[in-house]
């Protein structure tokens, strides 16, 4: 039976650990998918000690964009996490264009690809952060990001069937 849980919070809120035991305790054999794009050195070590420290009973994917390119059905699959997927639709990662895409066309790029990769029978665990829970930036690009996946979490939870906020590593069940 499909399942959607959002797992959303500020950083080091406690959110990915939360998500990676709510996945151990449904299922001997998780799915993590990770849709980081690896920038740097500093950022590739940070995916080896993530990697490491979940061990091998984890099946690791990494995606970039098109989640909905596995088939997992019957899996029970941690996506870590919806910001750094958003990131990737919206500076246009691995397309060649030098055109940064409007919101409202990454946005719908985002959600027409969120519900491709959920009409699978699975349980989906999808992390993301609370980043428009701060101040106003002054920056024009980070607000129109900030724009971009406060809309996209708000799709997410309004097809989630349980959302959880994390606050200093306590989980607080919003919906379900």
């Amino acid at each position: 039976m499909k399942r959607i849980i959002l797992i959303t919070g500020g950083q080091r809120s406690g959110k990915s650990v939360y998500a990676e035991q709510l996945a151990l305790s449904l299922s001997e054999h998780p799915v993590y998918m990770a849709t980081a794009h690896v920038w740097d050195n500093e950022f590739k070590e940070r995916v080896k000690r993530h990697q490491e420290r979940r061990g091998p009973q984890w099946t690791n994917i990494e995606e970039e964009k098109q989640l909905s390119l596995h088939h997992l059905t019957g899996r029970v699959i941690v996506i870590d996490c919806i910001t750094l997927w958003c990131t990737n639709f919206f500076f246009n990662i691995h397309v060649d264009s030098t055109q940064q895409p409007s919101v409202d066309q990454a946005l719908s790029e985002i959600k027409h690809e969120f519900d491709l990769f959920t009409d699978q029978d699975a349980t989906f665990i999808f992390v993301t952060n609370e980043i428009g829970s701060g101040g106003v930036s002054n920056n024009a690009v980070q607000r129109r990001f900030t724009d971009l996946e406060g809309w996209m979490n708000q799709y997410v939870a309004s097809k989630a069937d349980e959302v959880v906020l994390m606050v200093c590593g306590i989980p607080v069940k919003i919906k379900g």
